[in-house]
């Protein structure tokens, strides 16, 4: 079940299954309730602050991989591959393995003329750090949590003074852990090119499903064969090459968590067959899934 209590107009996560719409607000705020059977490793144009408030896991963002647990509170900028993958055998009061608070807007909810002021250079800041994500820990960390916890309850000017309100703390805490790696973020996907980046964006967030060449293709305005030289000429494979590149960075990350086992990461990161799987991990990363395993935990 997913209540979504206002929208502007915008994209949201694969894992959010309805929503609301609401031209008279700026961003998405809502109460996220779900039993995640599937992990969907996904991005989008939105930065999200979320704040959990029950169950517990895995929280992968970009190439940083930590435990999760009501309490746990992140703010990710724009188009930074996240998700939450929660504990399968755990199971709370409700019968629920996620409830999350969570917050998204876009760029154009902060104008460069607003951000320019004095008055938000802590707003700019935060924005700024939201690039690589953080975890906000500490006393801003309950600070932000109590406005969290307020927003979806609140309407109009005054949601969006307390969304000012908590930007400014958390741009002007010094306890902010950030997620992401530098290396990471200077090596992510980045294109100025409209189809390819239409073509990425339509992969990862389709990457478990059948992909129609077809429907990818009338995506783009291309033709099948056009696409696929299209894309090979500029990105230098083929789009199932790229397609499992994308499949496997995320199998990568579902490794390191040791209770799942080599099957179960092979149909989470969307492949149905683990010969296969165990082919196409080992043509990129130049091991098996099982060594691979054993060197991240100091084994090989």
């Amino acid at each position: 079940m997913n209540i979504v209590f206002s929208a502007k107009d915008t994209t949201m996560p694969a894992l959010l299954e309805k929503k609301i719409s609401n031209t008279d607000e700026s961003f998405v705020i809502g109460i996220f309730q779900d039993n995640l059977d599937k992990s969907n490793w996904h991005y989008h144009n939105n930065m999200e602050i979320s704040f959990i408030t029950e169950g517990s896991g895995k929280r992968i963002v970009a190439d940083s991989i930590e435990e999760f647990q009501p309490g746990d509170l992140v703010f990710i900028g724009q188009n930074i591959p996240h998700v939450w993958i929660a504990d399968k055998e755990t199971r709370n009061p409700t019968n629920r393995s996620l409830e999350m608070v969570f917050l998204q807007f876009t760029s154009d909810t902060l104008g460069s003329q607003i951000l320019a002021l004095p008055e938000f250079k802590f707003v700019a800041k935060a924005l700024l750090l939201s690039e690589r994500g953080i975890q906000i820990v500490g006393q801003t960390l309950n600070e932000v949590s109590e406005i969290m916890l307020q927003l979806p309850y609140l309407k109009g000017f005054e949601r969006m003074l307390y969304f000012f309100r908590m930007m400014d703390i958390i741009g002007k805490s010094e306890t902010n852990i950030q997620l992401a790696s530098r290396e990471y973020i200077s090596k992510r996907f980045s294109t100025g090119n409209k189809r390819l980046a239409a073509i990425h964006e339509y992969l990862m967030k389709n990457y478990r499903e059948e992909i129609d060449l077809k429907q990818l293709a009338a995506l783009v305005n291309m033709a099948e064969g056009s696409l696929c030289r299209f894309f090979k000429m500029n990105m230098g494979m083929t789009v199932f090459e790229y397609l499992n590149q994308i499949k496997i960075e995320f199998a990568c990350k579902l490794l390191m968590d040791n209770n799942l086992g080599i099957l179960e990461v092979c149909l989470d990161s969307g492949f149905n067959n683990l010969s296969h799987f165990n082919k196409q991990f080992r043509r990129i990363t130049g091991v098996t899934p099982s060594e691979y395993r054993k060197r991240f935990n100091g084994l090989g």
